[in-house]
Order: structure tokens, then C-alpha cells, then sequence
């Protein structure tokens, strides 16, 4: 099977926007055929496209699929590689206008998601709130009878039996049984600042418990979280009055004291009604290998249960992150020991890992573990008693990124990577089998894409898109075992997004500060554009080190605004610099405990190359923005590269990491070391460097931000201002980190500050966008 790249001539209907010498007006509709570009618009162009895939236990799947004219639902049976509409979306219409009183569209029925019974014939769906059971077969719906069970509490975690749930009360853990409704205090010596399961690392606060469930339901992994001595952050809210104080616990790099964890055990089901067991072990750092936080979608990171509800494996990671260490605790007595230790020069993981790379295997008394140790994301088999190697099970170039299913009795591990095969797009993801044995490693995925899966649950099949970022994405279903495939389920089509004068980015590749690095990026460029003219060149910007400026290799109509600010007359490229994940170790770690590099430097060179290689591209008109972590990058590149970069937009940047949360510096900058009245962190810091700015910089941040406290911006704003320096700075009242409903209003200050400024033209007056607009 092939991959048909998109290839077209577009016919220009309006004059290209370029820079010239006379200003030139912009229109409110050219900042509407921008806007057209923007994802609202070109996502429902695409049809024939897959959604989330269910499995059922006799084998065959179900999947939602885009049509041309709204969805359907899907069945699939891999044996018989058959593929037919789940129902009769017609009749089941009909049997739900009759249950709810509306009128249904088959081509449009009112859910995105079923959940059908094992035998396929119950559909249960929610429409506006109400759940409905029909019958797939005599087509007849019914709202759903109500639960014999209780709606868990508020911020609540449900037990793997759906019969229990706990909560956070008073800085204790509760427990609720949803049949009986009787609430039990499950611990009673939380006190403020030391509660059980506190869902708090300083840039991420909430009330959601943290933990994690044995199989059985039985038991609690937890901790107590001890923020006695941590250092308060403070925001102040806008409105009509005196402003409210919101205070909250957020330690920042070199504090003396930081969020400790004390790990525990809670039996909800003992004798005496609930018994709290602590584990036998000094408290850990507030550190996980695979994030800025011990929390993992609601439960513990880097801990496992044991099967049987007996032991529990966890990693201890030092405050630095160069340690990881991997324990095994009884959940009776609180006994535990140490299995391996992990060690680095720089840092163990980040956010960009999976959580499961991972896995105890008490059966056959061994462990898989993950380590970088040789350069590469690999797996290894270890003896569980002993911790001593076996075997290494991946070998060669390329990372490992998830495990996604081990069959023990076999001995085989499904999991995917990137990499690993020679020629191809070093981010593109394929999917493999491979023994615990490190032999017969398959590659099931073969086709040149970047490959997402869905494995069923007995191994035996799995349903594979792929696609790349310039290609639309094939849906197919496989063998698990040889990765033949059985039958082509989807195939995206964009014919309606082409014809609308969309066209996709183009993959570049360059070359790094080094001139020998490879490094890969999407180029934008204007879908009328005239190649005989010159083009100001826009760098977005997300610098790592836990992920890059790309995305996913996934195809997608539309990255952010990047094609809408093309439309604009500019050229537009995201580029992976030397310091992001994906590649190897010591790419990875190309400017650990150097945070100002921002990877500007292969920004630049990637730029210049492309410059010489497209005459289109004025490489003398440079622009960047960025938002968190681009932010800083911008900001940085306008002061350390300011004979380049003209303009910059630098949205939410964390510019000093010591006014930042505390995990994210000390893992990638190094723990905080005095030297006089200076430190390891002051270079790295943007208002140190301000007094360089030649160009126009906007700042950008949210006064309401929790995640970058707005103190960063104005740190910069402060320098600036002694230094005597131009620059603009918005600051949003209410608005937190991401912008929430001030982000269309951002995007077209952003346009208009680049339109402006980058190009010499003038933008039209106070563009709203997502406004309706009169055809």
C-alpha cells in the first residue's frame, strides 16, 4: 500500500501579501482567508478519518468514522476481515427521536462515543446529559435505568470495581462505598500542609486526589504530602473591590526545603476498618522520572502493584534527577527493599516518556526496566530478587517510547519506537515485536509513516493509521504477530480541504550549529505565495527539553496558526532543535545546565539554510514567538541574537527559572549553587541579557497565571525599562497560563504585531476572530 503525497496548483484569487516599501492595507478579509486556515475550519473538510477504537471480547472492534456529510459507527471483525456500519444509524434515528422527544440526524447522530455490550447488540450512549440504552437489533431506546450505585463524590478517585471511591477531606483521605453510601475516614492524622494525597507540585494544584488502586480494589497507594516549610506563591485577582489573594504552596529552585512525599499503604477492607501502613524508608523528593509531578492522570507515577495486591514497585528519584532507584515494598508490613539504581550525569527522563516503559513481572520473578545508559531508550530484562541484568532485550539507534502490551506465557513484548529504521524521519513512530530475549525483533509497521496502534486486548490484532505530516492518514487493521495487513478500514479524504486552497506544510531538513546534526522541521508558506518575491520568516518556537516545536508527525490540517499567519505573507517554520526529545541521549542533553541556549542557535542555522536553499525567504526580516517555555526562548532570542531576530512575541515565558517551579530548573539547569552574590542560574536568565534588545518585543502573560508565575514577564518589563529600551507588554487580568477565552483576541494581536512590525504593513482595525461574518 502506498501513500499518495499531496501535490496542486492553487489559483491565486488574492493579491500575495508581501513587505514593500509603501505600507500596504491590510483587509478585514484578508485576515478572514487566514483565518479560514485555522483548525475550526479545515478540520471538517476531512472525511474518512478513524476515531478512538473499542474492543470487544469475542475480537472484533468498533470505531466512530468522519463521513462527508457527518459520522457513523463502525464494526469490525479482523478474522473474517470484514468491515460494515455498526447499526442501522437510520432506524436507530428513528427509535431515538421517538425516546427523547428530538429530531436525530442519522448522518449526525448527538454522541461522538457508544459503549456497546460484549455481544454487540446494546448500544449505550448519553445524549444532552441523559443515558440511553438501545437495542441495536429490535431498534428501541429507553433512558438507562438508574445506577443501584451512588454518583461519586466531587474530586473523587473510583475504585477499579466502580463500588468505592475516595476524596480528600480536611487533609485526609475518605472513603465513600457507593451502594450504602457510608463515608469512612480512612486516615485521621493529616493536618494542613501534611494532608494524604495532596494533588499539589506547585505549578499544578488541585483537589483530585493522588492514587493508585490495587487490582482488587482492596488497597491504596498513596502518600503523605508534607509542604511544612515550602515558600507560599501569591496571585491577586482583578475585579470590582478589594482583589481577592489566592496563596498556595509553590517551591522554586534553591529553596532549602521542597514538597516530600511519605509513601504509604491503606487497607480500606482490614479487620479494624482501615489500617494505614508506612513504608519502612525516609520521605522522598516531590520527583518522578516521567514528569514535573507525582501524579499520572490521578494515580502515583512510577509505581506498580503487584497482582496480587501483595507488594508494591516504585522508583525514588533524587531531587536532582540523576538518581532513580527502583523499590519493592510489602503492603502488610511496610518493609522495603532496594532493587536497582539507575545514575546520570545529567537527568533521568522527563515528561516526553511514557509512564509504562516499566514493568514487574512477579510470576517469573523479573522486572523490565528502561535506561538511557547507552545513548538510547532501551529496554532490559533484570532478575526481581536479585537485580542483576539477564539480558538487554532492545539494542541499536532509535528509542523506545511505549510498552504497550507483554505476554508473559510467550515471552513477547509489543512496543513502539522511533528511529530505529535507517532513512526515515528520525520522529516517525513504527511499532514492533520483540522476545524477552532481545531475538526476533519484528517491524510491523513497514510503511514510511508515522504510525499510532491499537492493540486487541489477546494480542492478535491491532488497528494501525498512519500517515505524515504532508500525507492524510491511511486506517488499517493487522496481524499482531507478522503485521500483515487484513483489510484497509479507512482512507482519509481531503478533497474538500484542497479545494478550499489548503495545502500542507512541507518537511525540512537542516543542518544544526554543529554543520553536521541533522535537524528536522515543517516549513509554511502562503497558499498564494509567489515564489519570484520575498517573504519575512517566522520561527515558532517551543525549545524542550521535554518536547519540541513540531508535534506529533501525525498529519493534521492545521498546527496551531501557523498556516493562518502564512496566509498573511510570511514564511513560517517549526524547527527541533539540539536540546529536544526524540533523538539520542546527547541530543537530548545538548544544553542541559545551559537553559539560555533555548536552542537558538540551530534555529538560526536552520533558518540561514533555508534562506539559501529558498530565494523566497528574506531571511533579513526574522521574526519568533513562542507561549511557556517558547516564550523564553523568544524573549532570549531578541536579547542573545538581536542582530537576527527583528521581532518577537514572547507569550507566558518562564524567563527566570528561579521564579519558576522548582522541579523543572533542578532537572534540567542543575540544583541551584551560590557563587558570591551570583549563581549557576543567573545567566540563564533574560533579564540579564535585556539591555541587548535592538528589535521589537511583545510580552505577553496572564496575571492570573498559576503554572509561570506573571513575575517572570515582569522581571524582563523591569529590566528593560532600566535599560531604557522600546518594547510592548499586555498583561491579561484574569487570563492563566494557556489564555482560555483570551486566546483568539492574543492570536490577533500576534498577527497584527507581526503584520506591522516584520512586514511594514498595516493591519486591519480590531479583527475579531471567530466572529460570524457575512458571506
Amino acid at each position: 500500500m502506498r501513500l499518495i503525497h499531496v501535490s496542486f496548483a492553487v489559483c491565486a484569487l488574492a493579491l500575495p501579501i508581501v513587505a514593500s516599501a509603501q505600507p500596504r492595507q491590510l483587509t478585514a478579509a484578508d485576515y478572514a482567508r487566514a483565518e479560514s486556515m485555522l483548525g475550526a475550519t479545515t478540520s471538517p473538510l476531512v472525511s474518512g478519518t478513524a476515531g478512538r477504537v473499542s474492543w470487544l471480547p469475542d475480537g472484533r472492534l468498533y470505531y466512530r468514522a468522519s463521513t462527508a456529510d457527518g459520522a457513523e459507527f463502525v464494526m469490525v471483525n479482523p478474522a473474517r476481515r470484514t468491515r460494515a456500519v455498526a447499526f442501522d444509524h437510520a432506524r436507530l434515528a428513528t427509535a431515538l427521536t421517538s425516546a427523547t422527544g428530538m429530531a436525530v440526524d442519522p448522518k449526525r447522530l448527538p454522541f461522538s462515543s457508544i459503549e456497546l455490550s460484549p455481544d454487540a447488540r446494546l448500544l449505550t450512549a448519553s445524549v444532552r446529559g441523559t443515558s440511553y440504552n438501545c437495542d441495536v437489533r429490535a431498534y428501541s431506546c429507553v433512558k438507562a435505568p438508574a445506577s443501584t450505585r451512588l454518583d461519586a463524590p466531587r474530586n473523587s478517585s473510583v475504585s477499579p470495581d466502580g463500588s468505592y471511591a475516595v476524596f480528600i477531606r480536611d487533609y485526609n483521605l475518605w472513603g465513600k462505598d457507593l451502594t450504602s453510601g457510608q463515608e469512612t475516614q480512612l486516615t485521621t492524622d493529616g493536618i494542613e500542609d501534611f494532608g494524604y494525597a495532596t494533588n499539589n507540585a506547585g505549578w499544578v494544584h488541585n483537589d483530585n486526589p493522588v492514587v493508585s488502586w490495587s487490582s482488587d480494589s482492596r488497597r491504596i497507594a498513596t502518600f503523605q504530602h508534607d509542604g511544612r516549610g515550602v515558600t507560599d506563591m501569591h496571585l491577586v485577582s482583578t475585579n470590582v473591590g478589594n482583589p481577592k489573594l489566592q496563596s498556595w504552596k509553590y517551591p522554586v529552585p534553591g529553596d532549602s526545603v521542597i514538597f516530600r512525599v511519605s509513601r504509604v499503604v491503606i487497607d480500606r477492607t482490614a479487620p479494624e476498618g482501615s489500617r494505614v501502613t508506612r513504608f519502612q524508608m525516609p520521605p522522598d523528593p516531590h520527583r518522578s522520572t516521567v514528569s514535573d509531578h507525582i501524579a499520572c492522570g490521578g494515580s502515583v507515577c512510577d509505581l506498580q502493584w503487584f497482582n496480587d495486591g501483595s507488594k508494591v514497585a516504585f522508583i525514588s528519584s533524587s531531587r536532582d534527577h540523576k538518581n532513580a532507584t527502583l523499590r519493592i515494598a510489602d503492603a502488610v508490613t511496610g518493609a522495603v527493599r532496594t532493587v536497582l539504581e539507575e545514575t546520570s550525569k545529567t537527568q533521568i527522563g522527563d515528561a516526553s516518556l511514557a509512564e509504562n516503559l516499566w514493568r514487574v513481572l512477579p510470576a517469573s520473578n523479573e522486572f523490565i526496566w528502561w535506561s538511557q545508559r547507552d545513548n538510547w531508550v532501551h529496554l532490559y530484562l533484570y532478575d526481581l530478587t536479585t537485580g542483576q541484568l539477564k539480558n538487554r532485550i532492545t539494542t541499536g539507534t532509535g528509542n523506545v517510547t511505549e510498552v504497550v502490551h507483554i505476554d508473559e506465557k510467550s515471552r513477547q513484548i509489543w512496543f513502539t519506537a522511533v528511529g530505529k529504521e535507517d532513512g526515515r524521519d528520525p520522529y516517525f513512530q513504527h511499532f514492533y515485536r520483540i522476545g524477552f530475549d532481545g531475538r526476533n525483533q519484528v517491524l510491523l509497521t513497514p510503511e514510511v509513516s508515522h504510525h499510532t496502534v491499537s492493540l486487541s486486548p489477546d494480542a492478535k490484532y491491532f488497528v494501525d493509521t498512519y500517515s505524515t505530516p504532508d500525507t492524510p492518514p491511511v486506517t488499517v487493521v493487522r496481524d499482531a504477530n507478522n503485521g500483515r495487513v487484513l483489510r484497509e478500514l479507512e482512507r482519509a479524504d481531503i478533497s474538500r480541504l484542497v479545494a478550499s486552497g489548503w495545502k500542507p506544510p512541507m518537511p525540512v531538513t537542516m543542518k544544526a550549529r554543529d554543520g553536521t546534526t541533522d535537524i528536522y522541521g515543517l516549513m509554511f508558506t502562503p497558499t498564494n505565495m509567489d515564489s519570484t518575491r520575498k517573504y519575512p520568516i517566522i520561527n515558532y518556537i517551543y525549545p524542550g527539553p521535554q518536547s519540541g516545536s513540531v508535534g506529533t508527525r501525525s498529519f493534521t490540517p492545521s498546527r496551531n496558526d501557523h498556516q493562518a499567519l502564512a496566509e498573511l505573507g510570511f514564511v513560517v517554520v517549526a524547527i527541533d532543535g539540539m536540546g529536544t526529545p526524540g533523538r539520542s541521549k546527547e541530543f537530548h542533553d545538548a544544553y542541559y545546565g545551559n537553559m539560555g541556549d533555548n536552542t537558538i542557535p540551530d534555529q538560526v542555522a536552520g533558518m540561514k539554510e533555508l534562506a539559501s536553499r529558498y530565494s523566497f525567504i528574506d531571511i533579513d526580516k526574522a521574526g519568533m514567538w513562542g507561549h511557556s517555555g517558547g516564550g523564553f526562548a523568544t524573549a532570549a532570542a531578541m536579547f542573545n541574537a538581536p542582530d537576527f531576530f527583528k521581532v518577537g512575541i514572547s507569550e507566558s515565558g518562564n524567563h527566570d527559572n528561579r521564579n519558576y517551579e522548582d522541579d523543572w530548573g533542578e532537572r534540567y539547569q542543575g540544583l541551584l549553587v551560590k557563587n558570591g552574590d551570583t549563581d549557576n542560574y543567573a545567566d540563564e536568565a533574560n533579564q540579564t541579557h535585556a539591555a541587548k534588545l535592538q528589535g521589537k518585543l511583545f510580552l505577553i502573560h496572564g496575571m492570573m497565571d498559576d503554572n509561570v508565575p506573571p513575575s517572570n514577564t515582569l522581571l524582563v518589563a523591569d529590566a528593560l525599562m532600566k535599560a531604557g529600551k522600546d518594547f510592548d507588554l499586555l498583561m491579561l487580568p484574569n487570563a492563566r497560563h494557556g489564555f482560555g477565552a483570551d486566546g483568539p483576541y492574543i492570536m490577533r494581536r500576534r498577527w497584527d504585531y507581526f503584520v506591522q512590525h516584520l512586514q511594514g504593513n498595516i493591519p486591519p482595525k480590531e479583527y475579531q476572530i471567530g466572529r460570524p461574518r457575512q458571506p
